[in-house]
C-alpha cells in the first residue's frame, strides 16, 4: 500500500535515525550539525545508519554553515561528496546553491544534479533565501528537482502558511512536491490537513538531553559560545509517532 503523504525526520545521529524509524518516519534527510542548521554528513555515519534502519536516506550536502554562496573549491567537495554517497547506496541527495543576488545558481546545480545521476534530488531551505521564491520554483522545475523544502520564507512554517498554499498551487501535480519544515510537528500538521492541500512534512522532532558529563569545565567553549555544550539534541520516537498518528488518521492509504 502507497502512503498518500510524507513525514521526512531530519536526524544527525544513529540514535535519531533509530528514533525516526521506530516513530513511523517514512524517510530520512541526513546530515550532521543538525544545530547549526544541518551539514553534509560522514560516510560511516550514513553506512551505520543504513545498517539499521529499512527506509530511504536522502543526503544533506552543505560544506559549511553559513550562507548558500559556495566557491568553487566548495563546489568541487559538494560534487565529490555527492558522488561518494551515490556510489553508496543514499536514495536522495539535499542540496541548494545561490547567487549573490538570491536566484538559483544554475551551473552549480546542475553540476550538482549531474553527480546525482538518477537520484531524487531535494532543494534545501536554500530556497527560504532567494529573493523571489517563484522563479526559484521554476528554476527547480527546469532542472528537474523532485521537492521543495520550505518553511514559506518564514522562520517557521505557520507564519509561511499563505506562501506554502501558493507555492504548491504553482508546483501544480507535475512541479516539485512542496515539503513543509520549520516548526513541524503533530499539531502543525492537524492544522495545515485542516486548511491546506500540502501532504509531504518535514520535521526533527528533536528533545533536548542532558549529557552525562559529571566534569564540566564553565571557562572553555568547544564552538559557538552561546550554545550549551552539555545538551544534546536527539530526535523524540514519541513525537513522530503523534504526527504519523495524525496523519494516518487523516489521510487514506491507497
Amino acid at each position: 500500500m502507497k502512503k498518500t503523504y510524507t513525514l521526512e525526520c531530519c536526524v544527525d545521529s544513529v540514535e535519531s535515525a533509530l528514533a525516526a524509524y521506530q516513530g513511523g518516519a517514512t524517510r530520512l534527510e541526513l546530515c550532521s550539525s543538525l544545530i547549526t542548521g544541518g551539514l553534509s554528513p560522514s560516510l560511516a555515519l550514513f553506512h551505520e545508519i543504513r545498517r539499521q534502519c529499512g527506509i530511504r536516506i536522502h543526503v544533506l550536502l552543505r560544506p559549511r554553515f553559513g550562507d548558500f554562496l559556495y566557491t568553487g573549491e566548495e563546489l568541487r567537495v559538494l560534487r565529490e561528496e555527492a558522488r561518494l554517497f551515490r556510489e553508496a547506496g543514499a536514495e536522495g541527495l539535499v542540496i541548494g546553491c545561490l547567487t549573490p543576488g538570491g536566484e538559483l545558481d544554475l551551473p552549480q546545480m546542475r553540476a550538482l544534479m549531474e553527480e546525482a545521476g538518477g537520484m531524487s534530488v531535494t532543494l534545501h531551505r536554500a530556497f527560504d533565501m532567494c529573493r523571489d521564491p517563484f522563479l526559484a520554483l521554476e528554476q527547480a522545475r527546469s532542472l528537474g528537482i523532485g521537492a521543495i523544502l520550505t518553511s514559506g520564507q518564514q522562520n517557521s512554517c505557520t507564519a509561511g502558511k499563505e506562501l506554502l498554499c501558493r507555492l504548491a498551487e504553482a508546483a501544480g501535480e507535475n512541479g516539485p512536491d512542496i515539503l513543509v519544515g520549520g516548526g513541524v510537528n503533530a499539531g502543525v500538521i492537524s492544522d495545515f490537513l485542516r486548511d491546506t492541500p500540502l501532504r509531504s512534512f518535514h520535521m526533527s522532532g528533536k528533545r533536548v538531553l542532558k549529557s552525562g558529563m559529571t566534569y564540566r569545565n564553565p571557562n572553555v567553549s568547544m564552538g559557538v559560545a552561546s550554545l550549551d555544550e552539555y545538551q544534546l539534541w536527539r530526535t523524540d520516537p514519541a513525537a513522530v509517532a503523534a504526527a504519523v498518528q495524525v496523519l494516518e488518521e487523516n489521510l487514506s492509504v491507497q
